[in-house]
């Protein structure tokens, strides 16, 4: 009989500034073999440039990981408040 996985338990820390947050109100997804790039920006209405507030890299397990988590918190928020319609996704084209 195989040992049951030995469970870890992480102390997650957080600086006042990161607890704040940004708001952002779009993404925009990269990835290569190796590693998934996540841009979060915030685009503010009737101005055609945007900012990238924030990158995350990381790969493709972790990803993985973060979809399922995702999409099992939309399901929830879901079934508490109702449909998220997202509408159509915009035509955004990346600069540096």
């Amino acid at each position: 009989m195989a040992d049951a996985p030995q469970q870890i338990h992480i102390q997650v820390q957080i600086d006042d500034h990161i607890a704040q947050g940004v708001y952002v109100n779009m993404a925009m997804v990269n990835h290569s073999e190796t590693e998934f790039v996540l841009d979060f920006i915030y685009v503010q209405p009737q101005v055609p440039k945007a900012q990238v507030r924030s990158r995350v890299i990381s790969s493709p397990k972790h990803l993985k990981r973060f979809l399922m988590a995702l999409q099992e918190n939309v399901s929830r928020y879901e079934t508490q408040f109702g449909k998220i319609d997202a509408g159509p996704m915009p035509d955004v084209r990346f600069q540096h």
